[in-house]
Order: C-alpha cells, then sequence, then structure tokens
C-alpha cells in the first residue's frame, strides 16, 4: 500500500517560516490529491491546503495568503510554505494522498486515501 511520510516540522517564533515535505512510496501509478490537514489540542482537524495533480490549490481560510502549497508528481511528494506563522497555527500537521491508482504486475487498481503520522509545529516566543 501507500505510505506517506512527513518532515519539516518544529519549534518557530511567531512570523517566522517552516517547510513542510511529505513522500508518498509504493507501487504508486498516479494520485489525484495530495495536501495537508492540521489538528490543534482540542479541536477536530481541519484542511489547510490540498493540490490536484494538475496543479488546482484549494486553502483553508485562516491560511490564505500566507501558505503555499506545491508538489513534485514525478515524486510524489507534496509541499507547504509556511510563512507568517502565529501561535494559532500549532498544531499536528497530517499528509494525506487522495484518489490514489497502483500499479503493480501489469495491473491497475486503486488504493484507500493513505494519511502520514502527523508531524508537530509548535509556534511559540
Amino acid at each position: 500500500q501507500v505510505q506517506l511520510v512527513e518532515s519539516g516540522g518544529g519549534l518557530v517564533q511567531p512570523g517566522g517560516s517552516l517547510r513542510l515535505s511529505c513522500a508518498a512510496s509504493g507501487s504508486i501509478f498516479s494520485i489525484y490529491a495530495m495536501g495537508w490537514y492540521r489538528q490543534a489540542p482540542g479541536k477536530q482537524r481541519e484542511l489547510v491546503a490540498n493540490i490536484t495533480s494538475g496543479g488546482r490549490t484549494n486553502y483553508g481560510d485562516s491560511v490564505k495568503g500566507r501558505f503555499t502549497i506545491s508538489r513534485d508528481n514525478a515524486k510524489n511528494t507534496v509541499y507547504l510554505q509556511m510563512n507568517s506563522l502565529k501561535p494559532e497555527d500549532t498544531a499536528v500537521y497530517y499528509c494525506n494522498a487522495d484518489g490514489i491508482l497502483m500499479y503493480d504486475s501489469g495491473s491497475y487498481y486503486s488504493s484507500d486515501s493513505s494519511w502520514g503520522q502527523g508531524t508537530r509545529v509548535t509556534v511559540s516566543m
């Protein structure tokens, strides 16, 4: 199946920047959408941003103008550039891949939506 491995989280001061990366591995032929969600303590998981294989992007209202999502289809990797970080951005960030088409031994088949294990982002003085 598909494995998603995130990296790039950490501690940053308000106003600072971080870049998250998420690489998908497995017998992947294509992934329609890749994205980032986050979950803060005591809150529901929410969409941060996602991007289709064609480059169409969608952002949560709270991050518009500050975060930028991009992807490298050849590497099955998605990135999240986070600028002007605020304390309220503190959360565990999860990578998601959806619309996955696998290829193995001459056959194509779809795979369930996949999630990474999460990377923690803390914005604090």
